[in-house]
């Protein structure tokens, strides 16, 4: 067991050495073939496509149908308006497209990792975190993000919020930056299975937090908002980085740097990821 230990370390080590030589048009290369593969394998059962995007579809509807009969009898909520609420709404559907689409293999890593399959992962000369997230786009992101687009124009055109050039790749960044956050707490909750076993649980309690990205951090008490921004940070996944187009004349300065804490967020994120990849020793729980 020891002499298997070393083996799969040294290796790892050679690995990860040769794999920083890589560049970035390496990685864009080998995800585009990757990608074409598994849309292809995908769409061979179209039907699946199909249903599985309208199930995204539907699912979303419900929350919009819901702020709809909601504000039928309110017509505010702490100061927030129907339309404002839809905004939020949309751009977190948006901002959680990319964990969706993108780290869905996240999902899989417990099993991997339990029955010993993870360390083939463990022997290419390959970014090991790329590697494994890279294997699985997850298609039904693609529903999920055409109604939020949807959602987030038209609540956009009951706000008559301006659009200009300006506007627009303040939207994209902060939304850009609001996607590291999901993403990031995914790959903390995802991680946990190197040292917990059945971890299961802690993604998914970890994932249905995204319930409370679409609500305003401010109609929670103080508690929440301290909860939702500090330690599980739901609130900059579509709160504080929509305040940037929703509300300019109100931008706290957590809003401003949630590009750079989102990065530095994902960063961590990352490194933890590794650090249980490194000390998986090919045994499985």
């Amino acid at each position: 067991m020891k002499e298997k230990m070393i083996s799969v370390a040294g290796a790892g080590t050679v690995m990860k050495t040769v794999a920083k030589r890589r560049g970035l048009k390496f990685y864009l290369e080998i995800y585009r073939k990757i990608l074409i593969q598994d849309l292809k394998s995908k769409m061979s059962y179209r039907a699946d496509f199909i249903i599985s995007n309208i199930g995204m579809i539907v699912s979303n509807l419900v929350g919009f149908v819901t702020f709809y009969i909601l504000f039928q009898n309110f017509p505010s909520i702490n100061g927030w308006t129907m339309y404002e609420m839809l905004f939020l709404y949309g751009f977190s559907l948006v901002a959680l497209t990319p964990v969706q689409c993108f780290f869905d293999n996240n999902w899989n890593l417990r099993y991997a990792v339990k029955n010993g399959d993870f360390i083939k992962y463990c022997f290419r000369p390959i970014n090991i975190f790329f590697y494994y997230i890279s294997e699985v786009f997850d298609v039904k992101g693609l529903g999920q993000l055409t109604f939020g687009i949807g959602t987030l124009v038209y609540a956009w055109r009951h706000l008559a919020i301006p659009v200009t050039p300006v506007i627009i790749v303040q939207t994209v960044l902060f939304l850009f930056a609001a996607s590291l956050f999901m993403i990031a707490i995914m790959n903390f909750a995802a991680a946990t299975c190197f040292w917990i076993q059945n971890s299961g649980y802690i993604m998914v309690i970890m994932f249905r937090f995204k319930d409370f990205a679409k609500y305003p951090a401010s109609i929670f008490n103080s508690v929440f908002r301290i909860v939702f921004t500090f330690v599980i940070p739901i609130a900059f996944i579509a709160y504080y980085p929509s305040l940037v187009v929703l509300r300019p004349s109100e931008i706290p300065l957590l809003s401003w740097l949630s590009p750079l804490i989102g990065l530095l967020f994902f960063y961590l994120s990352y490194r933890f990821w590794l650090l249980g990849a490194r000390k998986y020793d090919g045994t499985g729980s």
